[in-house]
């Protein structure tokens, strides 16, 4: 497996590890949150079970690519997709649900 393959692994296993951070935390505090399968798409809200379903599938996929694509926990170069895969999804999460929620 060459390298490139191994850092693409460890962006979107960053990406979806935080995305299972702010679908959790509803979940688990019986609050509705915005999911891919609301109506609106992203926008409307989703249940909290539905939320903690997601979120959970969420954690499971970054975990599974971490398996796949082992990672040192040092802070070194190769955590570096890792830490960018969570920073971008974070900024974008942030954007979009800040436009969401001040909507009326």
């Amino acid at each position: 497996m060459n390298i490139s393959m191994h850092y693409l692994a460890h962006f979107f296993a960053g990406a979806f590890l935080c995305n299972c951070i702010p679908h959790v935390a509803c979940a688990l505090q019986g609050s509705p949150f915005q999911t891919p399968f609301a109506k609106p798409r992203g926008v409307g809200n989703s249940s909290p079970l539905l939320n903690f379903l997601w979120g959970f599938f969420n954690f499971v996929v970054g975990l599974f690519l971490l398996a796949a694509f082992p990672i040192a926990t040092a802070l070194d170069p190769e955590c570096l997709p890792l830490l960018l895969g969570a920073f971008a999804m974070g900024i974008y999460l942030s954007l979009h649900f800040g436009k969401v929620r001040q909507k009326p």
